[in-house]
């Protein structure tokens, strides 16, 4: 789950500063707070803010928030699928797994995201939808 910082200029990549794991560490955090505080729908704007912001200036901290936000985005869908089943009533019971699997696995994971920044490792979230890179 965990690799080296990828090195897509060719260049020689030093682990990342202090401040770089910081703001990578936010970047996987900030879906949990924004989770939090919108109840669980807009997950995805805590990394969103964090990628549009580093973007040009950390290949590190636009990664970790790019992932984040893909993940986030996978997450929300599994949300979704779950209200599409409890709405249908007979798949209410299926609904509610869906809907604890998803929420489980978002800070499962990106609470072991947050711990590998802190390290300096890049996360690979085990599913994404792909949007950001």
């Amino acid at each position: 789950m965990t690799q080296p910082i990828p090195n897509p200029s060719g260049r020689d990549l030093t682990t990342p500063t202090s401040d770089e794991r910081t703001w990578a560490i936010l970047g996987h955090l900030a879906a949990i707070v924004a989770a939090v505080i919108s109840v669980g729908w807009l997950s995805f704007v805590g990394p969103l803010v964090i990628w549009a912001i580093y973007k040009d200036r950390s290949a590190f901290v636009r990664q970790a928030a790019a992932s984040s936000f893909n993940f986030n985005l996978a997450v929300w869908a599994a949300i979704i699928v779950g209200w599409v089943m409890f709405f249908t009533v007979i798949l209410i019971p299926v609904a509610l797994i869906v809907w604890i699997v998803a929420v489980v696995a978002a800070l499962w994971f990106h609470i072991r995201a947050a711990m590998a920044a802190n390290r300096g490792e890049v996360f690979h979230y085990p599913w994404g939808i792909t949007i950001l890179r």
